[in-house]
């Protein structure tokens, strides 16, 4: 076909060298052209955030190391009646059983990190099936919960690890905000700050049972969430119901 660049016919020439060029860069990029064009990701990824325009979002918990601050962490949700999640590892529900029941009597969710904390991208199938059983066999037996969110450690994953995961029955999660409580040289002010900032309809925030300014600042975040008009709901509650898909910004979204 040729064009003359002029009116109409330059804007269509336009167009079509967009496209060409989105196509080409899609190829370029490992993902399938259509993928692109309708936001899905060729790469299998966990789920970051969810894409909703409510006001909803979803705190989480990891528990691999201490439970000094976790008392607080409990009593600070239910004085705001709220609900959340917990993602234990077996390393922690061996060295802190009852506060495990605690949470689970206490009505938050439970999903899985791992029987030993590794590094899930290093480990073969086998490891990787094994890691996950024995993680949620423990979980069952300690607070007769029955998981079915898993965090990957260290947010390491790839593609044979969230195709594992899926196969099992689980579905592995993310988070959109990570408040970096397990980092010393960050005051209370500064987690306060980087969560609030990062606040959306949809967003998962990750934070610690045991960091050190974590159950401190739970008081002020639940009330301005609440002030600002947001639900705090536990990830299981927070996911879309039915078909969905996982965009290439890992954004959970409504379809098959």
């Amino acid at each position: 076909m040729i064009f003359t660049l002029k009116g109409k016919k330059y804007l269509a020439a336009l167009v079509l060298a967009f496209l060409g060029g989105l196509l080409l860069g899609a190829l370029l990029a490992d993902y399938h052209p259509l993928a692109v064009l309708v936001g899905r990701s060729k790469r299998l990824l966990p789920i970051y955030s969810v894409g909703i325009n409510e006001k909803k979002v979803a705190l989480s918990f990891d528990a691999t190391w201490g439970a000094e601050y976790t008392p607080k962490i409990l009593a600070a949700l239910q004085h705001y009646n709220v609900k959340t999640t917990f993602f234990l590892t077996n390393i922690w529900l061996k060295k802190y059983p009852e506060v495990a029941k605690q949470i689970a009597a206490a009505g938050h969710e439970i999903g899985l990190h791992s029987a030993t904390h590794p590094h899930f991208t290093a480990l073969s199938e086998a490891e990787i099936e094994r890691e996950l059983q024995e993680n949620a066999r423990l979980i069952t037996e300690i607070t007769g919960f029955k998981p079915t969110l898993f965090r990957p450690p260290f947010g390491d994953y790839n593609d044979r690890v969230i195709r594992i995961v899926q196969q099992l029955g689980y579905t592995p999660i993310q988070w959109s905000v990570d408040s970096l409580d397990w980092r010393e040289e960050l005051s209370a002010q500064d987690i306060y700050e980087r969560v609030t900032k990062g606040i959306k309809p949809g967003a998962i925030v990750l934070f610690h049972n045991n960091g050190r300014h974590t159950a401190g600042i739970l008081p002020q975040l639940l009330n301005k969430l609440q002030a600002d008009g947001y639900q705090v709901v536990p990830v299981g509650k927070l996911l879309l119901p039915g078909d969905y898909y996982v965009d290439h910004e890992g954004v959970q979204r409504q379809g098959p």
